[in-house]
């Protein structure tokens, strides 16, 4: 019978368990000990359940199928957080402005709006960027790399929406601000 009670914490974490034996397995991960080694790649890990989950990537077995539509994954995570783009479920909540996001990273994102915290530093001109996406753009905006090219001509751009506005021209089709 489940009583849902965790009496065994770990010391260096405070994470809880139901289970001793299930205490002992998680402490490994505290060792930095690596017993289970990946026969395809020189991959190694402190659980042998993580490396199950890893050897999908070489298997490229998908056993977590979603309900809603023919999508199936490698990682039950990643189902769970697919399903709430059928349900709308938002369970992330900005404590400042009462936003509501699907993914814990996009919450986290979000917050650097409020904070003003700039981690993402361009290493040649020392630029601070609040998301990682506007570090890379300008990256390759400063180095000059264009490798979204255009299909139908010889152009090629830096970034993906420069080329979206350049194909416009090939459609036919108007400029829509956003």
């Amino acid at each position: 019978m489940h009583t849902g009670e965790k009496p065994y914490q770990c010391r260096q974490c405070d994470q809880t368990f139901s289970q001793h034996f299930n205490l002992i397995k998680h402490q490994i991960i505290h060792t930095g000990e690596k017993p289970y080694q990946c026969s395809q790649c020189d991959k190694a890990f402190s659980l042998s359940s993580t490396l199950k989950i890893h050897q999908r990537t070489h298997t490229g077995e998908k056993p977590f199928q979603c309900r809603q539509c023919d999508k199936a994954f490698s990682h039950k995570q990643v189902l769970i957080k697919h399903q709430r783009t059928h349900t709308g479920e938002k369970p992330y909540q900005c404590r400042q402005c009462d936003k509501t996001f699907s993914r814990k990273s996009n919450l986290m994102s979000h917050q650097r709006t409020h904070t003003g915290e700039k981690p993402f530093q361009c290493s040649q001109c020392d630029k601070d960027f609040p998301h990682k996406v506007y570090l890379i753009r300008h990256q390759r905006t400063q180095s000059g790399e264009k490798s979204h090219q255009c299909s139908q001509c010889d152009k090629a751009f830096s970034l993906s929406s420069d080329l979206k506005i350049h194909q416009r021209m090939h459609t036919g089709k108007k400029n829509i601000s956003m």
